[in-house]
């Protein structure tokens, strides 16, 4: 199925391997979307992400883009059009969520650079492709790239979680604003899932939480999981792809648990 054939899709904190953001590229292009390639920097590992995408029978861009600019996320769409000539999807994926430490311990800048990039980011990015999209014409998508963390409190993350919740409201009031436009906003909340940054969680975690080693501690977060895993790059991207489609065409303001039963308000 070529779902996404003619449509562009820009993915922020896209440019690692094994990320997130690779694993939702590679769906949408698997389906068939032009795709933009986006992190704070362009180096080898994004254009590593860039060149599988394009064995898979697609046009890639890649553009650097610091989330917690705005002009810098003006300059993401602004490059997207010019290349593409629209933007249909819109993932905001870009975030920081290895600054761990006690509520006590957390210093202002720790707490200033986890909200610029993780919630201002997607509000700025937010802006800036809603205005693409509504000059185009023909609606769009904006899906947010949120957490379990935006609905349940975690121990040593306070400026994680918080700016996971306020993703949440952000997504709710832009989807009020923006349906007259056709344009849906929409949020995606996985549990853990083991990617670069997730790695560095685990083995932060695991001490913390006194396993002996890093795979007792997954494997007790599997044991309490209803469906006996943690998550993988692939739900998330699942996720993003059904709210993309004509089928999600209905679908706005939601905040979607992908977590196996993990969470479930």
């Amino acid at each position: 199925m070529k779902r996404f054939a003619g449509k562009t899709l820009v993915v922020t904190g896209s440019g690692r391997a094994k990320g997130l953001g690779q694993a939702i590229l590679q769906r949408f292009a698997d389906e068939g979307a032009n795709c933009v390639v986006s992190d704070v920097a362009i180096g080898d590992e994004a254009r590593a992400v860039a060149a599988d995408l394009r064995t898979r029978g697609v046009r890639v861009e890649t553009i650097a883009c610091d989330v917690s600019a705005a002009s810098a996320c003006q300059a993401l769409i602004d490059g997207t059009v010019a290349a593409f000539g629209s933007v249909d999807i819109f993932v905001n994926n870009a975030g920081i969520g290895f600054m761990m430490k006690p509520l006590l311990d957390v210093v202002p800048a720790d707490w200033d650079r986890v909200i610029a990039v993780n919630l201002s980011g997607a509000f700025y990015s937010t802006q800036a492709a809603a205005r693409a999209m509504i000059t185009g014409g023909r609606g769009g998508r904006i899906i947010n790239i949120a957490s379990q963390a935006a609905k349940t409190g975690f121990p040593h993350l306070p400026a994680y979680v918080s700016s996971k919740h306020g993703m949440i409201g952000l997504t709710r009031a832009a989807a009020v604003e923006l349906g007259a436009h056709g344009i849906t906003v929409n949020a995606v909340c996985p549990n853990h899932v083991t990617t670069g940054l997730g790695a560095e969680q685990n083995a932060y975690f695991s001490k913390l939480l006194g396993f002996a080693t890093v795979e007792a501690y997954l494997a007790n977060m599997a044991a309490k999981n209803p469906l006996g895993r943690p998550g993988l790059a692939t739900d998330t991207a699942s996720a993003c792809a059904w709210l993309a489609s004509d089928d999600a065409a209905y679908v706005t303001g939601e905040a979607l648990n992908v977590s196996g039963g993990e969470e479930m308000h």
